[in-house]
């Protein structure tokens, strides 16, 4: 987006209205391993409890998705904002939505890059201690 442009996003939580291609997109702007596999990518986000999306026109600019069984405990899984909409306030309004869509649940948890963790504190959440997160991945 270029310096001085109106920003006009749109947010929406029709997981059927994200294109694979959008999805892809997306998630190689912040160079994501994931979307060198859009296939898998729809899927994930397809198997979503649900999503909220920021759209700048056609544009798929911000992704969250959550995993959850809609009453004890919501993961939030992906949580990606386009590079050049980055600071603009996009990633906290998608949050705020899920955070109040979710509102019900008594355990929200997520993981965290180390230079998003400012952000995520923003948002009410903290590190746990004691907990680690572990993975295996086969992305490559």
């Amino acid at each position: 987006m270029k310096a001085g442009m109106a920003m006009n996003i749109r947010y929406a939580s029709n997981i059927e209205d994200i294109t694979r291609e959008a999805l892809q997109a997306l998630f190689l702007s912040v160079e994501w391993e994931s979307g060198k596999h859009p296939d898998e990518l729809v899927q994930a986000i397809q198997g979503s409890h649900s999503i909220a999306a920021a759209w700048d026109g056609d544009r798929l600019v911000g992704l969250i998705n959550a995993l959850s069984d809609g009453v004890l405990t919501v993961y939030f899984h992906y949580m990606l904002i386009h590079p050049d909409y980055q600071g603009k306030g996009i990633g906290k309004a998608m949050m705020d939505i899920m955070l109040d869509r979710y509102k019900g649940c008594k355990t929200k948890v997520l993981i965290s890059y180390e230079s998003a963790v400012d952000f995520y504190q923003k948002c009410g959440f903290s590190k746990e201690d004691g907990a680690t997160p572990m993975f295996i991945s086969s992305l490559v």
